[in-house]
């Protein structure tokens, strides 16, 4: 081989490495697409599943705030992200509906310092802070705030 070819064929590799580098920290640290499915947001979520933009800066620097849908660790599953509506951020008072498919019977709880409080739309459908409490800060994964599929519904989220 001569030692331009080598030279060009270094460069490349340099060129691939740094591309890879790059998707890794804008996927990891700034922005991701999100695959969401399930019945626990309908009708926000489609059942069959949508795809999203989530931006992860606003989950590192404490912005997330009441009425944002949001990426979350499962406290169930840690395998699993699931998505979900914040209800309540620390300090607020949440009431909800305990068993909203037997009964009306609610129940009010104030978020504790460093937690969130998440509900699915699809109340009659979803496992979340009523199930498991409020969720700590450090579970939060992502913002969802631009839906990208289906292409009729192509836009920011209300």
């Amino acid at each position: 081989m001569n030692q331009f070819f080598k030279k060009s064929l270094a460069v490349e590799a340099a060129h691939v490495v740094n591309l890879f580098c790059s998707l890794h920290i804008t996927s990891t640290y700034l922005y991701s697409l999100a695959y969401c499915y399930g019945p626990s947001m309908l009708p926000t979520i489609n059942l069959y599943g949508d795809l999203f933009l989530a931006e992860k800066i606003s989950s590192r620097t404490g912005k997330v705030g009441t009425g944002d849908i949001v990426l979350i660790r499962s406290p169930l599953n840690p395998r699993a992200v699931v998505t979900k509506r914040v209800k309540g951020v620390e300090g607020d008072s949440v009431t909800y509906v305990i068993d909203p498919k037997n009964s009306d019977e609610t129940n009010t709880v104030v978020i504790p310092k460093g937690h969130i409080w998440i509900e699915g739309d699809n109340i009659y459908n979803s496992r979340d802070s009523r199930d498991f409490g409020a969720v700590p800060y450090g579970l939060l994964c992502g913002r969802i705030f631009w839906r990208v599929w289906p292409p009729k519904r192509f836009g920011p989220l209300e």
